[in-house]
């Protein structure tokens, strides 16, 4: 993973440093002995690897949406189990969702509604939604995000935009800000960071690598200044001078302004911009900031090359001593039905409702029962899910959960079955991916019965 931080920054309660699955030095991997980066181009074009720019979104809420307050209301159900807010119809005839909603609702269209996620592991973590499985001790800093699979088998459908990007925010409870990481097919396949911690955010303007800005990269002894002593001593051998044209490759990520220019939300039209909303920087307890014009900053990254996005948004636990579950819900409902609809609507714009996924979710659902402080706490056996986009048949709801929210009634959907969706979109066969592990033992990307969800490609 590429590290694009300006500047140190203050992690405090947040994530401890950063760890060598984290970042990709210039220093330690890029240019050296391993030279990741341009092996992994130089195998991809000899191998003949072209594929069409498919990509995926994937939008995450960090602590567990309340499923029966957003996608899935039961009116008819007791009023401590319905909560304080109506359904209200959508432009799809049959389907409501919360009145908190009317944009999306006005464009269900273009939507699909997942109502009966099944089998989340209950944890207060990202993992599931990145890797599609839940952590485990044998798994956990072993299993590749679903994000780093695609970096594998695709690579980088632009040489100066990485294939897989992050826009998660290093939140309080660590695991809510767990982007993925590549696993044992390798952290040049794990996430290029793009965000900072805390009081921090996009950084489009001052993208470093060990403190060398972008702009500076193409001076040779400003870049060298960012090189540990060996690769010093390399370069005033020459050996830099013959640098073939895949590690060239390698620097395109670093000295092209695309990257930066996709990150930058000054250059995006102001009238499209206002209708994400308005960012408040400030984080939400040990979640992730309301930063609701990453949404538009997710779509120009795919724009410009990235293979997947992944994102997080504010913090979604509310139930315990707080008790506000209705009254955070009626200040983000509309934030996230802002910034999701100006999403959605921006990818039709721009004819890319075929080929671009978009997932929002969280790692479980909420208890149908409310408790004594009017909120609802962890339910792990139901939860929904909010996809667009990839070419797939919108406008319909997939499953059905019974009376009261609990359990799903029909057409129980698991996160295997979602990831086998997207592989799908993005022109992907899981079955005929396959990588080895430091063991030498095959592995693929999902399960052998995971199954695309049929009524929607």
């Amino acid at each position: 993973m590429l590290n694009v931080f300006g500047t140190p920054h203050a992690r405090g309660g947040f994530c401890d440093g950063l760890s060598r699955r984290d970042f990709l030095t210039v220093g330690g991997t890029l240019f050296g002995g391993a030279l990741a980066l341009p092996n992994l181009l130089a195998n991809e074009a000899k191998g003949g690897i072209r594929t069409s720019h498919k990509a995926l979104i994937n939008v995450y809420l960090p602590g567990g949406p309340p499923h029966l307050d957003m996608w899935d209301l039961k009116p008819d159900a007791p009023a401590e189990v319905r909560g304080e807010f109506n359904p209200i119809a959508t432009k799809v005839t049959g389907i409501q969702i919360c009145e908190l909603f009317p944009k999306i609702a006005a464009m269900m269209d273009k939507f699909v509604v997942i109502r009966s996620l099944v089998g989340s592991s209950g944890d207060h973590d990202a993992y599931q939604c990145m890797t599609g499985r839940p952590r485990t001790p044998a798994n956990n800093g072993f299993w590749p995000a679903l994000s780093a699979w695609v970096s594998k088998a695709q690579g980088q459908a632009d040489p100066a935009v990485p294939a897989n990007v992050s826009l998660m925010y290093p939140t309080g409870e660590r695991r809510w800000g767990y982007h993925g990481d590549g696993g044992f097919i390798g952290m040049q396949h794990a996430p290029f960071h793009c965000v900072g911690g805390k009081g921090t955010g996009l950084k489009s303007d001052n993208l470093t690598l060990q403190g060398v800005t972008l702009d500076r990269l193409t001076d040779r002894v400003a870049l060298m200044k960012g090189f540990d002593d060996t690769n010093r001593a390399i370069d005033k051998s020459g050996a830099m001078g013959g640098m073939d044209s895949f590690n060239r490759q390698a620097l395109d990520i670093l000295t092209s302004s695309k990257l930066r220019d996709a990150l930058d939300l000054t250059k995006e039209d102001p009238k499209v911009l206002a209708r994400y909303g308005v960012d408040d920087p400030a984080f939400e307890r040990d979640g992730a900031p309301r930063m609701v014009r990453n949404f538009c900053a997710a779509r120009r990254l795919v724009e410009a090359g990235a293979r997947v996005v992944t994102m997080n948004f504010t913090r979604w636990d509310w139930h315990g001593g707080d008790g506000k579950n209705f009254v955070q819900a009626r200040k983000d409902f509309p934030l996230l039905d802002a910034a999701v609809s100006s999403l959605i609507q921006d990818i039709h714009d721009r004819g890319m409702e075929n080929d671009v996924t978009v997932i929002v979710w969280g790692e479980f659902g909420r208890t149908p029962k409310l408790n004594n402080m009017a909120s609802r706490d962890h339910w792990p056996q139901l939860s929904c899910a909010l996809m667009a986009g990839g070419g797939m048949k919108t406008g319909q709801v997939i499953g059905s959960s019974n009376r009261l929210a609990e359990r799903a009634a029909s057409r129980p959907v698991t996160h295997q079955d979602i990831f086998a969706t997207i592989y799908k979109n993005l022109g992907l066969d899981p079955m005929q991916v396959r990588e080895y592990d430091a063991n030498g033992r095959p592995h693929f990307p999902l399960d052998a019965d995971a199954q695309a969800i049929k009524e929607l490609v």
